[in-house]
């Protein structure tokens, strides 16, 4: 069953660290079986709170999608987004 990484940024602190993060979590994809749904792109707030941006990784199961967020290279890059900014980010198994 499909599963679904969900990022969602509220505050930027650092750029300088989102750049870092930019530079490095895209690469840490490479060798995993993912598809980028949505990154950054336009947005309409129906309910709750502004967001300034969101993410969406489809990967072809909870598993999967756990090896790519515990991976090596993916631990590296999501340590400056820890510093540069607010988060929220979650797993969500498809239907």
């Amino acid at each position: 069953m499909a599963a679904y990484a969900v990022f969602i940024r509220e505050l930027t602190r650092n750029p300088a660290e989102m750049q870092v993060y930019a530079g490095k979590a895209g690469g840490s994809l490479a060798g995993h079986s993912v598809k980028v749904l949505a990154a950054y792109g336009k947005q309409e707030v129906l309910e709750g709170a502004a967001t300034e941006g969101v993410v969406i990784l489809e990967f072809p199961s909870m598993a999967e999608a756990k090896a790519w967020y515990e991976s090596p290279l993916y631990c590296e890059a999501r340590e400056h987004r820890f510093k540069g900014a607010d988060y929220r980010a979650f797993l969500v198994e498809g239907v």
